[in-house]
């Protein structure tokens, strides 16, 4: 007996016509896992060049290219002393941890959250700071809105960690850890 693939219906209005659609459910989970490996590699090896040349120093991005845009007031904090000790390890770290949730699919949600909200401040320091010189629409941008898919339409749980994660007790009975995984 053939079986079918499953299908979602979209419906939604397009310029003022109703548009619907046929999307396979396989390839939509083929395409998250795609976009998650994607998106954990760019960030993985990111955090790992900073770890394998370490020292990190973040000074030249906290201090003087934060200065003068519109997260300068919060981000310039952690310029020097301790705070900028914190974001010299939190970062390359941050980055690699993020890579390996990604990749691994294990916390996926939190993972992309965070990458996410790491790319909102590199999208908006160095766009204000001349990368915005050919327009707005740049790889930061486009790591927010892989990152934001992926945490939406949680992509752990397709060839991922976080598809055993949930079949836990510890996870099936908390709804806050539930919410972590994708």
């Amino acid at each position: 007996m053939a079986t079918r693939d499953a299908t979602t219906d979209v419906q939604t209005r397009l310029l003022g016509r109703e548009v619907s659609f046929n999307v396979s459910q396989p390839w939509l989970a083929y395409w998250l896992v795609i976009m998650r490996l994607i998106g954990g590699w760019w960030l993985l090896h990111a955090g790992w060049d900073k770890v394998a040349s370490w020292p990190f120093d973040a000074s030249w991005f906290v201090g003087g290219a934060a200065a003068g845009t519109s997260l300068g007031p919060f981000v310039t904090l952690f310029g020097d002393g301790a705070a900028l000790a914190f974001v010299n390890v939190a970062v390359p770290i941050g980055q690699v941890l993020i890579g390996l949730g990604l990749v691994l699919g294990a916390f996926t949600r939190m993972a992309a959250f965070f990458g996410a909200f790491m790319m909102m401040f590199f999208y908006f320091i160095n766009g204000e700071t001349g990368g915005w010189a050919h327009g707005v629409v740049t790889g930061e941008l486009l790591g927010i809105v892989i990152f934001g898919m992926i945490a939406t339409l949680g992509a752990g749980r397709v060839l991922g960690i976080d598809s055993y994660l949930a079949k836990t007790d510890l996870f099936k009975n908390s709804s806050r850890l539930q919410y972590l995984i994708g």
